[in-house]
């Protein structure tokens, strides 16, 4: 028997399934894959890639020589896992049909979001926005998520392929095989975009740092260059009634001639020392 049903439904089934699995089911206390001698039992949290912001709903599979039941938390996990589930032949190819629809859209889905980040990065790189350290961390988030989400599932096809039990033939063993080297992939295009994101953040930040020390430059240059007309003022400023530029008819423009010349002389010498 192949069927799809509420966790709370799950109860009106259990004569066909071992004890042990109401009890699971009761507490939600198992693991990731547990397998036992006439059954397997999966346990994952499913993440729907189309609506990254959703919280993550579990999803059941309880699998014996002769039945598979997919148990949902939610009516929309629930309509989600009948949409994939397909009537086969056997329940080890319902099973693998069942992660094979799963995974359809994910190699698009990863495609789609590095695409993202690269355009984000580009747009950062052209031009700062106030927003795009809250992009980095959105995109770091979904991204711990969906590597949540295939850690889970890699753990279970990893346990799958041990068959401890020989519920699986060979044939299934192949086709899982080749199952879990495709969420392997997906496993290592996820790091690698949080490697990439991660990169982005200090890139991004390196840039901020430069830019706040070419500002503090800049005030250094103008303390620099108004620091002599600092000690000029303060020089006469000072109450000696002998100083002759005092009574000098031309000292005060002299005096500011000066001032202008040291400021143009030490604006020339920065620059030819390429210090601004």
């Amino acid at each position: 028997m192949q069927k799809v049903l509420l966790t709370e439904e799950a109860s009106d089934y259990s004569q066909y399934m071992d004890a042990k699995v109401a009890e699971c089911i009761r507490t939600a206390q198992a693991e990731t894959f547990e397998s036992y001698k006439n059954f397997d039992l999966f346990v994952f949290r499913w993440f729907d890639i189309h609506q990254p912001a959703a919280p993550t709903v579990r999803i059941m599979i309880y699998l014996d020589h002769e039945d598979l039941f997919f148990l949902c938390d939610g009516a929309r996990c629930y309509e989600k896992v009948c949409d994939l589930v397909t009537k086969e032949a056997t329940n080890e190819q319902a099973l693998w049909k069942f992660f094979c629809q799963l995974l359809k859209h994910d190699l698009d889905n990863l495609e789609d979001m590095e695409y993202e980040i690269a355009e984000a990065e580009m747009a950062a790189m052209v031009r700062f926005h106030n927003d795009y350290i809250r992009k980095i961390i959105a995109y770091r988030k979904d991204l711990l998520r969906l590597k949540r989400y295939y850690e889970q599932l890699d753990a279970i096809m990893e346990d799958v392929l041990l068959n401890e039990n020989g519920l699986l033939t060979e044939e299934g063993i192949r086709h899982f095989t080749i199952l879990a080297s495709r969420i392997e992939r997906y496993l290592t295009g996820v790091r690698n975009l949080r490697d990439y994101v991660t990169q982005m953040r200090e890139a991004y930040q390196a840039q901020i740092d430069i830019e706040q020390n070419n500002l503090m430059r800049i005030f250094t240059v103008i303390t620099a260059v108004f620091l002599p007309q600092t000690l000029m003022v303060g020089w006469y400023g000072m109450n000696f009634r002998n100083m002759p530029e005092l009574s000098y008819e031309y000292g005060y423009p002299l005096f500011a001639a000066a001032s202008l010349f040291v400021c143009i002389a030490m604006l020339i010498f920065f620059k030819k020392k390429r210090w601004f």
